[in-house]
């Protein structure tokens, strides 16, 4: 692979995952509508850490008191409980968010790598759940905060956000449209299908990693290094173009983006 190729795919990467138009039909896509070759396990390791990393260094101010709270809950209950503690609510509402996605991508993964990459169906989620995040946008949304959440609605936006092990669907798009269906501003839904995608990306980056160390191979790691920093670039710099212009653009451009390549797909090569 060389350095270009891999620029090109971390910076589709960096986009993708965390604007609601789906990185896994992109990377999907890529290689047919360019003719490159599938890129390596540990170049999808390396574009990965890219972007957790651009998550976690947005959000830091953010995750010191989330993990702090966290620990803290461990040997110590507040008198109402863990939800009267802001902190403590977001880093178990994060970890109950989280466990849909582990248990579904753990059980299907061999079915999920094997049966649903096909343009077809990239194209069907692209459209549908464009669809379904331009309703939630103009009919259900409200003003909630993503620190109102209940333990039971974190867990109904993981598994909204386990949909996203389909590729086209989404994983920023689904649990923001999820969110908003539950009534948080779109802001809100934004940073926590942000702060949601720190424990999933970890989760794969590991996984990722765990099968790279066990099937070890000759790697490219100037492209490695070069994807890499392009997705944790390219991420940094889309978490915070989309938060500073969500409220005054919404979610119409991201769907018409979704319909218009969906059906270009479905034209291409159906």
């Amino acid at each position: 692979m060389d350095h270009l190729h891999a620029a090109l795919l971390g910076i589709l990467q960096g986009l993708t995952e965390f604007l609601p138009i789906s990185s896994s039909g992109h990377l999907v896509l890529a290689p047919l509508m360019m003719g490159w070759k599938d890129q390596s396990l540990a170049f999808d390791v390396a574009v990965h850490f890219g972007t957790f990393l651009a998550v976690a260094l947005y959000f830091r101010r953010d995750l010191g008191p989330i993990i702090s709270g966290g620990f803290r809950s461990l040997y110590h209950r507040p008198e109402g409980g863990r939800e009267s503690d802001p902190d403590m609510r977001m880093a178990w509402g994060l970890l109950v968010a989280t466990i849909p996605a582990g248990v579904l991508g753990l059980l299907l993964q061999n079915v999920l790598e094997l049966e649903f990459d096909a343009p077809s169906l990239v194209a069907g989620n692209l459209i549908i759940f464009g669809l379904l995040m331009w309703w939630a946008d103009a009919s259900l949304r409200g003003d909630r905060k993503e620190g109102e959440l209940r333990w039971g609605e974190f867990f109904l936006i993981g598994c909204a956000q386990a949909l996203a092990l389909f590729p086209g669907t989404s994983r920023s798009g689904i649990t923001m449209t999820a969110a908003m269906a539950l009534g948080l501003s779109r802001t809100a839904a934004a940073r926590l299908s942000f702060l949601m995608a720190l424990p999933v990306i970890l989760l794969a980056f590991i996984y990722e990693l765990t099968v790279l160390i066990l099937t070890p191979g000759a790697e490219d790691w100037g492209a490695i290094v070069v994807g890499s920093g392009a997705a944790f670039v390219t991420g940094l710099g889309c978490i915070h173009f989309l938060l500073k212009l969500l409220e005054r653009i919404g979610f119409l451009p991201f769907v018409i983006y979704r319909v218009v390549l969906g059906s270009v797909i479905l034209v291409m090569f159906v």
